[in-house]
């Protein structure tokens, strides 16, 4: 076995037994393609900004992605990606994900296929958009979209229901739509620093949505709102709910 790669498994006492390696080498160059005939494989980690600390940076992910059936954890942080192989798409116990510090513009049709997927993040690409794959995931409930380029919420973000954590903190968006007040699991929503002058009638109908003081300036600071102003959106989404019930009223009066 090439010793620039470790093939282990993890009998800590304190978590299930996972097969997982880890990538790393001073002179590595590329992804060693034994990796990929490991077909028990359930956590692959090859992100140099981890623990395992590669010393190179992949500027694209074999098609032998595909092989790996078992993976239920994929990490592949800063690195000079592009594009994703469609093959990732058949990664059926896929878990987690990470691709946050790419350069990634685009997923391919079949990241569809992911949908055991719960955790995804994708912060510091190159998206203007979240991608409409992504909201097929009926399954997900952490999604990290924070530092793109995003100024379009697909309506079909609805679909999320079991989201529970949603980051848009530092994008391009100017408005929200409605559908995004659907998911009423959301407990943590980061809209901090976008063009948002208003906020959705309906905000108030994300009953579960905790917008307290960690990390509060995350939740809507760096935004030109003005309806509702920022003084009634930082005492929370009851406050912004009755302030809707109060525009509606004067507007019908």
């Amino acid at each position: 076995m090439d010793l620039r790669w470790k093939y282990q498994a993890d009998h800590s006492p304190n978590s299930e037994k996972k097969k997982k390696v880890k990538i790393e080498g001073k002179e590595l160059g590329s992804i060693p393609l034994e990796v990929f005939s490991l077909d028990k494989l359930q956590v692959l980690e090859m992100s140099p900004e981890r623990e395992s600390c590669l010393y190179f940076q992949m500027k694209w992910l074999p098609r032998e992605i595909g092989h790996l059936q078992n993976l239920s954890a994929l990490y592949m942080d800063t690195n000079f990606l592009k594009e994703v192989p469609p093959e990732i798409g058949t990664l059926k116990n896929l878990k987690r994900l990470s691709l946050s510090n790419n350069f990634l513009t685009f997923l391919p049709q079949e990241f569809a296929g992911l949908q055991s997927l719960q955790s995804l993040h994708m912060a510091n690409n190159s998206f203007d958009a979240i991608p409409s794959q992504v909201c097929e995931m009926k399954d997900l409930t952490f999604l990290d979209a924070s530092d793109n380029k995003i100024r379009i919420i697909p309506s079909s973000i609805q679909q999320l229901k079991r989201l529970e954590t949603l980051s848009l903190v530092f994008n391009r968006l100017e408005t929200l739509p409605e559908d995004l007040c659907r998911l009423r699991n959301l407990r943590c929503l980061w809209l901090g620093y976008n063009n948002l002058s208003t906020l959705p009638h309906n905000f108030g109908d994300l009953g579960k949505l905790d917008w307290g003081h960690n990390l509060c300036s995350f939740n809507f600071e760096g935004n030109p709102l003005v309806c509702p102003p920022p003084e009634v959106c930082s005492r929370g989404p009851e406050e912004i709910s009755r302030y809707f019930v109060a525009w509606r009223k004067g507007a019908q009066a």
